[in-house]
């Protein structure tokens, strides 16, 4: 097999942790996939897959597959970073001159979708979305919270497409783009549809997960909605002005009631309208400390200027980097 070219045409991202189970199966239907655009033109490819820290047999599984495969290329974390930071690692690197397309590992972006989300990259697209037409493999929480997940995001100013993840294509000008950026924990759904590039997309029916179990349980759907609202949208600081202004105004009502009552003489001594009434505040006390602290939160991490991610190695030229 001849030698891919020392710059690819195009990079495909994967990032994986703990996908041993199905790694082989990626392959085998990636492979013939990415062969067949190069024998129809495309000038060379490398398959970049990013080991967010894997505990299992993930770098035994890609180091065989690297000596049958030669496009195939192994970064690999340090320590495990979240999907997010791991596409970053993945983008940071990539070589693809074109550009690049990122998909998870588990089979549930088809890889024979590849050459279709190509081919609508024409003229001035920049930005290719498969989106998910079919979930009907996923269960119904699923549906309900991600549904709910891209309605929230639209109503607070955001531009994703609906069930649109981090299955694309992006050019090599959007790459770049992404990587100029100083945010830290970004969600690159939402950041790449903010960028303003002229896009497409693909409509696809998601697939059932290859093997093995989803690395994306209750909690870190959570962090990830998060982390998508706070770093995408500023909304919710002004909800919780408003919901400042709203007890303040509520306040000013009932001591004007509390006023007007005990002037009246007909006030009663009673807990349970001082339980509510202390309760409501507290609550709306709570729920806007609680959104002033995401921010917070988030200025600390950036000034902190931490790294997101460590790589520990790349195939392609053993090193140290950090981003």
């Amino acid at each position: 097999m001849p030698e891919q070219p020392e710059q690819p045409e195009l990079s495909v991202v994967v990032p994986a942790r703990d996908e041993a189970e199905v790694l082989p199966a990626l392959a085998e239907r990636l492979r013939p996939v990415l062969d067949g655009l190069r024998a129809d033109g495309l000038a060379g490819y490398e398959v970049l897959v990013v080991d967010d820290g894997s505990t299992d047999a993930t770098p035994v599984v890609l180091a065989r597959l690297r000596r049958q495969w030669p496009q195939l290329r192994v970064v690999r974390l340090r320590t495990s970073a979240g999907h997010q930071a791991a596409l970053s690692a993945g983008l940071a690197r990539a070589r693809g001159r074109r550009g690049v397309i990122t998909m998870d590992a588990d089979l549930q972006d088809p890889p024979e979708l590849l050459p279709e989300l190509l081919a609508a990259a024409v003229g001035d697209v920049e930005v290719v979305y498969a989106v998910r037409s079919d979930r009907s493999v996923d269960g119904p929480l699923k549906r309900l919270t991600a549904a709910a997940f891209y309605r929230l995001v639209r109503s607070l100013g955001g531009t994703a497409p609906a069930q649109a993840g981090d299955f694309r294509y992006t050019s090599r000008a959007v790459v770049d783009t992404v990587l100029r950026l100083p945010e830290q924990h970004r969600v690159l759904r939402l950041v790449v549809p903010e960028l303003g590039f002229r896009a497409a997309s693909v409509p696809y029916a998601r697939a059932a997960r290859g093997a093995g179990r989803t690395k994306y349980p209750l909690n870190r759907m959570v962090r990830l909605s998060l982390d998508a609202i706070t770093g995408s949208s500023t909304a919710p600081l002004r909800l919780a002005t408003l919901f400042g202004l709203g007890g303040a105004g509520l306040t000013s009502l009932l001591l004007v009631y509390a006023l007007a009552s005990f002037a009246a003489g007909s006030t009663v001594p009673g807990w349970t309208s001082t339980l509510a009434v202390v309760a409501g505040a507290g609550t709306l006390q709570l729920l806007c400390l609680g959104v002033l602290g995401e921010y917070v939160g988030r200025l600390y991490v950036q000034l902190q200027g931490r790294p997101t991610y460590l790589v520990a190695d790349d195939s392609l030229d053993a090193g140290d980097e950090e981003a």
